[in-house]
């Protein structure tokens, strides 16, 4: 960019049956100072895929740009926002899903300005139970308590809140169906879609900038989306292989073929799952907190710690054996 030329930035938000909370997504949009802000061009643009419900009407009552996508995932979604919908001279681009909140008026002003020569800024993401503690009940704070997991939200991907150059993202594409696919770019983005070494450099987090979400509040519910990490994981593995078989010089374009080819990873599934000896789901993901506690084998003589570690153990083997059983019954690609 040269001299005044405004920075240009498009803001999808994803949207997927949010009927209920859309208008006050898009009040929360509208009060962020970077669409008012000199020599930044920002425009917000709702990506209402999939829906059942009048997310769309509601959205477009609320005097914000809609695009109405038949066809629901967040991969396939992501495909169409970053090669199709943003403007084709937009310098950045924000994805945010629609239920999450702000930490301030700023903050999509901040994260922007936050990413450098970075591929990807994240916002820190933060529990509601978290962000407001109060009344919470025994089982919300013993939620609250067990977090962690987005610890590493400086060099991860949050898919709830980031940012990338528009030149960047235009790097990728998606395979649609991914049930993670913000881990799946993650990969793609350390190693320019596995053609050389991971660069963690390319990944950062915008200090100071978190966003709020709710966060899940009973034991089925947090064991379901657990479930739904496992498998996504357990399908990324399977596709990454799947893209690192290719000659280095093709898997950009196989990546490409995978965002147009609905049927893609279902074949890789079937073709790469379940592998000797471990079936669908490699043990990492039941063995990892236990590695963790290993690493500070002195937390486990803390009676409050060492019962943590064995709870959680116990929570982590409840998942691992639902996600094995569930793509056994053929649960994989398809879920947003």
């Amino acid at each position: 960019m040269q001299g005044s030329e405004p920075i240009r930035v498009d803001i999808g938000v994803f949207a997927h049956n949010e009927a209920a909370g859309i208008a006050a997504m898009v009040a929360r949009l509208a009060a962020q100072d970077i669409l008012q802000v000199p020599g930044i061009s920002a425009r917000v643009l709702v990506l209402a895929n999939g829906c059942g419900d009048d997310t769309v009407a509601r959205a477009q009552h609320a005097a914000v740009e809609v695009v109405d996508l038949p066809e629901g995932g967040k991969s396939r979604t992501w495909n169409r926002f970053v090669h199709d919908l943003a403007r084709a001279d937009t310098n950045l681009l924000v994805f945010a899903d629609a239920d999450i909140e702000f930490c301030d008026t700023g903050a999509l002003r901040r994260l922007v300005l936050a990413l450098g020569a970075r591929w990807v800024i994240n916002s820190q993401p933060v529990k509601d139970i978290v962000a407001r503690p109060d009344g919470l009940s025994a089982l919300d704070k013993i939620i609250a308590a067990a977090g962690g997991g987005l610890d590493d939200w400086q060099t991860a991907i949050c898919g709830q809140l980031y940012a990338m150059p528009a030149p960047v993202a235009r790097r990728f594409h998606l395979p649609i169906g991914l049930p993670v696919e913000d881990g799946f770019l993650r990969a793609l983005v350390l190693t320019d879609a596995f053609t050389g070494p991971e660069d963690f450099a390319h990944i950062g987090g915008a200090e100071g900038v978190f966003h709020i979400y709710a966060s899940e509040r009973s034991i089925g519910a947090l064991i379901r989306h657990q479930v739904r990490i496992v498998i996504g994981s357990a399908v990324n593995f399977a596709a990454f292989a799947a893209i690192s078989a290719q000659a280095a010089g093709q898997r950009h374009a196989e990546l490409a073929r995978a965002a147009a080819d609905s049927g893609w990873l279902g074949r890789v599934i079937t073709a790469r799952l379940p592998r000797w000896p471990y079936g669908y789901v490699p043990p990492h993901f039941l063995t990892k907190r236990l590695l963790r506690a290993a690493q500070s084998p002195r937390d486990l003589l803390r009676p409050k710690r060492a019962l943590v570690t064995v709870l959680g153990f116990g929570f982590d083997a409840i998942v691992y054996l639902r996600a094995q059983v569930a793509m056994l019954r053929g649960t994989g690609a398809g879920h947003w």
